[in-house]
């Protein structure tokens, strides 16, 4: 299991890979950066948020946050 804050160090190496950053998502997305930020640690949840991060690195939200979205059967 990852220690707390490391998932959200690698989003911000793995965004830094693909030639942006949290920054860039929170001006594409008009919100603060520390909005961003705290969705990116965990502390909240925002579909929009997560989707513009996943987006930029090619992939999914459901990829990233497995524990946040749940499996309908």
């Amino acid at each position: 299991m990852e220690q707390p804050g490391t998932f959200h160090e690698t989003i911000k190496y793995q965004l830094r890979m693909a030639g942006t950053s949290l920054s860039e998502v929170a001006r594409d997305l008009g919100v603060a950066q520390s909005t961003v930020t705290t969705v990116s640690q965990g502390y909240r949840k925002s579909h929009r948020i997560q989707s513009a991060i996943a987006s930029k690195l090619g992939t999914t939200p459901e990829a990233l946050w497995p524990d946040r979205y749940l499996k309908t059967e």
